[in-house]
């Protein structure tokens, strides 16, 4: 994905997402647990709560 421009990124990820779902319509089905996970990663995403890749020490 990051290898795509910017401005297709979002595209991309809109149509994996299909593909996904049309291979497997339960893939989306939560545990609670997973749910709770999801909605708190999301809110940091959206804060900007997130580590770029460049900050991390690969080696």
């Amino acid at each position: 994905m990051e290898i795509l421009p910017e401005s297709e990124q979002f595209f991309a990820l809109e149509f994996i997402k299909k593909l996904v779902l049309a291979w497997d319509p339960d893939f989306t089905k939560l545990t609670p647990s997973e749910r709770e996970e999801l909605e708190q990663a999301t809110k940091e995403i959206e804060n900007g709560e997130t580590v770029s890749h460049d900050a991390i020490n690969w080696d």
